[in-house]
């Protein structure tokens, strides 16, 4: 089993990598193998909005995004983390979500680690389990930290140990081998606003 820890923050080793690697300790220490990947020093572009991705199942942007992608692939389980700048998500956070459109990704394991300075970490809870929904993975648990001074978490207990129980608790999730329903696809126009 393998869960992928990754993270969003454009900074090296800072509070959303403390808590990552704290919960990939917590993976391992079910037994899972782990991984980390950071966008710090990564080439990972802009989507460009021109579908090719789901016509063809690739994105045709040469990037760091190919290793990404395929890391993700392989994950049995993934723990998105991001700092809160300006209210919200970074903007490498949403660049994945966006480049990442194309991937199926459904039964794997989700978590959510959000580092934020005062305000704002309910919009990237929200948009990133939103993802993940969409996206037929499986929602474990979620880290909600507030820190401003790097390396700050590691002072703070009890989120350092939710860090830590969440890579168990997505071990624990994804062993139980959950599955979706096949033959109901990604519906993203069935909410009944817009059809008839």
């Amino acid at each position: 089993m393998m869960i992928l820890g990754l993270s969003c923050s454009p900074r090296d080793a800072g509070n959303t990598s403390i808590l990552l690697q704290h919960a990939l300790d917590g993976a391992q220490e079910e037994g899972a193998e782990t991984e980390f990947f950071s966008v710090f020093g990564k080439d990972i572009q802009p989507c460009d909005g021109c579908w090719v991705c789901l016509r063809e199942g690739r994105c045709h942007i040469e990037d760091d995004m190919q290793s990404l992608s395929e890391k993700m692939l392989a994950a049995d389980g993934i723990i998105f983390g991001t700092p809160v700048y300006i209210y919200s998500m970074t903007g490498q956070a949403k660049v994945i979500m966006d480049r990442t459109s194309h991937l199926r990704l459904a039964n794997k394991v989700g978590g959510v680690v959000v580092v934020a300075g005062s305000l704002g970490s309910i919009d990237p809870i929200k948009d990133l389990y939103f993802n993940m929904v969409v996206k037929k993975m499986l929602p474990a648990n979620l880290v909600a930290v507030y820190a401003t001074s790097k390396g700050e978490v590691r002072k703070m207990e009890q989120g350092m140990k939710a860090a830590h129980n969440l890579g168990r608790e997505m071990v624990q999730i994804a062993e139980k081998g959950f599955q979706y329903p096949k033959g109901f696809g990604r519906n993203f126009h069935g909410f009944g606003t817009h059809t008839h």
